[in-house]
């Protein structure tokens, strides 16, 4: 199951949740992005 952050009040919400409505059920805002778990630093050689 995915999770998203609400861009507005940076809450976690599962991608189950936003099946029915595509909108923070915390504050509305209709903006979302998904938060990397790490960045890979690649080292140039």
């Amino acid at each position: 199951m995915a999770q998203y952050k609400c861009f507005h009040c940076s809450k976690v919400i599962s991608s189950k949740a936003l099946d029915k409505r595509f909108a923070c059920p915390h504050c509305g805002s209709k903006i979302f992005y998904k938060p990397r778990k790490h960045i890979a630093k690649v080292k140039a050689i």
